[in-house]
């Protein structure tokens, strides 16, 4: 046994009753993610790489009001294979992005935009 914490393995977003749905369809319908489950007020998306499962959750919580109040608090980053051709699909899809597609002083990309609660989402697009 060891002491040391890791790997990451889940990030939830917690949301509103009345604001689920919005985020629910931004994140399946505009983005683009393929939900693993789909049940009222809570929807998960996996993603796995050899023995590790990533999920990213969407439900609600009594504890949260509104959209968030500091979006730079958090942000979750989903790597893309082509951040051009996948900004240009959300843009089209109405995401406004707060930082188009830029090349990283490390040499990769980075794009960001808020989802419908104000949460910050950055593309990233590593190095080759």
């Amino acid at each position: 046994m060891s002491d040391t914490v890791g790997p990451l393995t889940s990030v939830l977003l917690f949301t509103t009753p009345e604001r689920f749905t919005k985020m629910r369809d931004f994140y399946v319908d505009t983005v683009g993610l393929l939900p693993s489950s789909d049940a009222r007020m809570r929807v998960a998306f996996d993603w796995k790489s050899g023995d590790l499962r990533t999920r990213l959750i969407l439900s609600t919580h009594d504890g949260v009001d509104g959209t968030t109040g500091d979006p730079y608090r958090i942000m979750i980053n989903f790597q893309v294979d082509d951040i051009r051709a996948v900004a240009k699909r959300l843009t089209g899809a109405g995401v406004d992005f707060i930082r188009p597609p830029s090349r990283e002083a490390w040499g990769g990309w980075i794009a960001t935009f808020d989802d419908p609660d104000g949460n910050l989402i950055q593309l990233l697009q590593p190095t080759e």
